[in-house]
């Protein structure tokens, strides 16, 4: 870590400071506006975003130090506002007419955006089916998960058209016809966050909303990718667990944490391999000897990801069960911070998750060698 940090890191730990003190209130009664306002103020929203549409552009290392800060003091804001770098990541790297409007508003943090794609990782299931319509493109289906319903400003909704490509677009997150919340969900951790299921019947969009549209399997490739690395909120919770402990219990932990952070950087500042199409090994193998060089490469590639993802949930999970340990029956409270936190570790774990991320992490539970897996399979 730089000896002088950046300026947005010295921001995200003066936003911690706020934040922290009201995290087990907020766990219990929700986010409130004023830490969304907090959060737009802060010019955190804008981390990744470009200078010139009024961002900060920084580089990743200071947005996952960034991320660490605020999941570590308080979890629910963080992930209603982590939503929003998704949707500015997408205008940042595409050309359709939303990325004049909305680009600049989202960067500077005047609009709040959440996101709804994850259903996109049950294809080829369509939860959102899209469809061409009067010049638009009109939306069905259900979205089981939204966070962030009623402190968002805008949020980017995606579904998969007839021919089978990826379609996202921006609109408002707002009850309409044709768009309609569940009731708030009580989830064992994020409650606060505000996650609801949308209900999706004839929205129509204009085609000027669109931010993106791609083959399935393109958009797949790269979400392939970002859901093998590990998500830095794992490495703040941890922090923010372990300083709940003796100096003594906290310093092998402390240890094995900068370790494992370390060597999970590393690998996410680190390309793709040569022969990289973003489909799981199984359904790329081929008999040339070259494929299979090149399909190894992959494997390999892929395995230490999800092996270093892996050390961190037992990291995580070791170290906010000995928050609880320490904090004796006083844990079981919910006003106790340790609870909060091994409860905000429990959602971690399947944050984010995919088939294929979810074996492997069996697998490192069990003590089961990946090839046997597959043998077995």
């Amino acid at each position: 870590m730089d000896l002088t940090p950046h300026p947005l890191v010295v921001r995200a730990r003066r936003l911690a400071d706020l934040l922290a003190p009201e995290a087990e209130r907020v766990d219990q009664e929700g986010v409130p506006p004023g830490h969304i306002e907090a959060v737009k103020r802060s010019g955190l929203l804008g981390v990744a975003a470009p200078a010139d549409h009024g961002g900060a552009g920084a580089p990743p290392a200071v947005a996952r130090e960034v991320a660490e800060i605020l999941a570590g003091a308080c979890g629910a804001t963080w992930f209603v506002q982590t939503q929003h770098h998704t949707p500015v990541q997408i205008l940042v790297r595409g050309e359709h007419p939303v990325r004049d409007r909305l680009l600049g508003p989202l960067s500077r943090g005047e609009l709040l955006s959440g996101v709804a794609y994850a259903h996109l990782r049950s294809y080829p299931r369509r939860p959102v089916r899209v469809r061409p319509e009067r010049g638009g493109w009109r939306f069905d289906g259900t979205v089981p998960w939204y966070t962030g319903w009623g402190l968002n400003d805008v949020m980017l909704l995606a579904g998969v058209t007839d021919s089978g490509e990826v379609l996202f677009a921006f609109t408002e997150a707002r009850e309409r016809p044709g768009l309609r919340a569940s009731e708030p969900m009580r989830l064992a951790a994020l409650t606060a966050a505000r996650t609801v299921s949308l209900e999706l019947a004839g929205l129509w969009l204009p085609a000027d909303a669109v931010a993106l549209r791609v083959p399935y399997a393109r958009w797949a490739a790269g979400d392939r990718v970002r859901t093998l690395h590990t998500s830095p909120a794992v490495f703040g919770v941890t922090q923010t667990a372990l300083s709940l402990l003796d100096a003594d219990t906290a310093a092998p932990l402390r240890a094995r944490l900068a370790g494992i952070r370390r060597r999970a950087y590393e690998l996410a500042d680190g390309p793709p391999p040569k022969g990289w199409t973003g489909r799981p090994a199984t359904a790329t193998r081929a008999g040339a000897a070259g494929a299979e060089s090149a399909t190894g490469a992959v494997d390999a590639w892929v395995g230490e990801r999800l092996a270093v993802r892996a050390e961190a949930y037992e990291l995580l999970r070791t170290a906010t069960t000995a928050a609880v340990v320490a904090g004796g029956g006083r844990a079981t409270a919910l006003t106790s911070r340790a609870q909060r936190l091994a409860r905000e570790g429990l959602f971690l774990l399947v944050q984010g998750q995919t088939a294929e991320s979810r074996e492997a992490h069996l697998r490192a539970l069990s003590g089961t060698p990946a090839d046997t897996r597959e043998r077995n399979t």
